[in-house]
C-alpha cells in the first residue's frame, strides 16, 4: 500500500468515526427525550416544559369554569325575559278576548233593544188599529160618551196638593200627571162596577150614590181597593 492510499484510507476512517459519533449522540438525545415525555409524573421523572403542573391545570380548569358560571345569569335573564314576554302575550290575548266578548254583548243588547222597540211599535200599531175599528162601530151616543171620557181629567193642582199632604214632601210634575191618570182609571173601574150593580138590581141609569157605594164595597171585597183603615199592632 502506498503512502497516498494510506492517506485516503485514514481520511475515510476518520469520517466514518465522526459519523458514528454523531449518530450515537443523536440516538442518546432521542432516548433521553422520549422516556421523559412518556413517563408519568408519579414515577419521579421531571415533567417536560410543555407539561403544566397540577395546580396550573386546576387553575386553568377553574378559569375555564368561570365563563360558564358567568353564562348562568345570562341564561336566567333570557329565561326571565321569555317568561315575561309569554305573560305579556297571555295578558294581551285575554284583553283581546274580553274586548271581543264585551263587543259581542253590546251588539246582543243593541239587537234585543231594537227587537223590543219593533215589537212594541207593532203592538201599538195593532192596538191603534183595533181602537179605530172599535170607535168606528160606536153609535152617536157612545161616541159622545167616549169623547167626554177622553177629555175628562182630575185637576192637577188638587192632585198635587193631596199627594203633598199625604207624603209631606214636594212632588214633581211627572208624579202629578201619573197620579192623575191612575185616579182617572180608578174612577172608571168604580163607575163600571156601579153600572153592573145597577143592571143586576134591575134599575136603569143614571147612577145613584147607592150604586157607587155598592160598587166600592164589592171592589174592596175582591181586594181591588186597599183598605185605608188599619189597626196599630203592638209588640209585647
Amino acid at each position: 500500500m502506498t503512502s497516498s492510499e494510506r492517506a485516503v484510507f485514514a481520511t475515510a476512517m476518520a469520517e466514518a468515526a465522526e459519523l458514528s459519533r454523531e449518530e450515537s449522540g443523536d440516538s442518546g438525545s432521542i432516548q433521553e427525550t422520549f422516556p421523559a415525555a412518556a413517563s408519568p409524573l408519579g414515577l419521579g421523572v421531571a415533567p417536560s416544559a410543555s407539561e403544566e403542573p397540577p395546580a396550573a391545570a386546576e387553575k386553568s380548569d377553574g378559569e375555564a369554569a368561570e365563563p360558564g358560571a358567568s353564562s348562568e345569569p345570562k341564561a336566567d335573564c333570557q329565561a326571565g325575559e321569555q317568561v315575561n314576554s309569554q305573560e305579556g302575550l297571555e295578558l294581551a290575548s285575554a284583553e283581546t278576548e274580553d274586548s271581543t266578548l264585551q263587543t259581542a254583548a253590546a251588539k246582543k243588547i243593541k239587537i234585543e233593544i231594537k227587537e223590543k222597540k219593533e215589537k212594541k211599535q207593532k203592538v201599538d200599531e195593532d192596538e191603534i188599529q183595533k181602537m179605530q175599528i172599535l170607535v168606528s162601530s160606536f153609535s152617536e151616543e157612545q161616541l159622545n160618551r167616549y169623547e167626554m171620557y177622553r177629555r175628562s181629567a182630575f185637576p192637577k193642582a188638587a192632585i198635587k196638593r193631596l199627594v203633598q199632604s199625604i207624603t209631606g214632601t214636594s212632588v214633581s210634575q211627572n208624579v202629578v200627571i201619573a197620579m192623575s191618570g191612575i185616579s182617572k182609571v180608578f174612577a172608571g173601574e168604580v163607575v163600571e162596577e156601579a153600572l153592573d150593580v145597577c143592571e143586576k138590581w134591575g134599575e136603569l141609569p143614571p147612577l145613584q150614590p147607592k150604586h157607587m157605594r155598592e160598587a166600592v164595597r164589592r171592589l174592596k171585597s175582591r181586594g181591588q181597593i186597599p183598605n185605608s183603615k188599619y189597626k196599630k199592632i203592638t209588640f209585647h
